[in-house]
């Protein structure tokens, strides 16, 4: 594999979001008996780093919600409407980070989170994946895993609580690339 969890291979910069590899997955629990998910993927963003000091980093990623990945053409649909994610009055989310810790290939990242006009904050557990020279773009690339879990009431994301959970667990996969 071109990429390997090794630190040392990303220099100091200010990178662009992959968008083609970039996403954040969220699950709710639908009814006690199943675990229901969808798909954002990102459209922009950076990231700013210096391994000399890891903690000063920078992140900011944006979210196409216009764009849901569902199994179901009907809950798509119904995703995009005003009491759900309102895509035609705001159709991206953002995560601008406010700080992080960085104990080794993880860290904690604290930032605030912005759904349909409303912003949280939320703590982004992340691990290093990997990093080397993309044999198509030829270009430094490098990525990262996280999780967070928000409530849905907190961004006036839907109603069906206690049959839909409130807590939606977000898993995050962000790959960055040399401009």
């Amino acid at each position: 594999m071109p990429g390997a969890p090794d630190v040392s291979r990303v220099p100091a910069g200010t990178y662009k979001v992959d968008p083609n590899h970039t996403q954040v997955i969220w699950t709710v629990d639908h009814l006690g008996f199943s675990s229901l998910s969808g798909l954002f993927g990102a459209t922009g963003g950076s990231l700013t780093i210096d391994p000399a000091k890891p903690n000063a980093a920078k992140v900011d990623v944006t979210f196409d919600t216009s764009v849901i990945t569902v199994t179901s053409v009907g809950f798509a649909k119904h995703l995009a409407t005003p009491e759900m994610f309102d895509t035609a009055k705001f159709p991206t989310a953002t995560f601008t980070s406010t700080s992080v810790v960085v104990n080794g290939t993880s860290a904690k990242i604290m930032g605030n989170l912005t759904i349909k006009g409303i912003t949280k904050p939320i703590v982004i557990d992340a691990k290093f994946v990997g990093a080397g020279s993309n044999p198509m773009s030829k270009k430094l690339n490098f990525g990262f895993h996280g999780s967070a879990t928000i409530k849905r009431s907190e961004f006036g994301l839907g109603f069906a609580v206690p049959a839909v959970s409130d807590e939606v667990k977000l898993g995050i996969h962000v790959a960055f690339t040399a401009p």
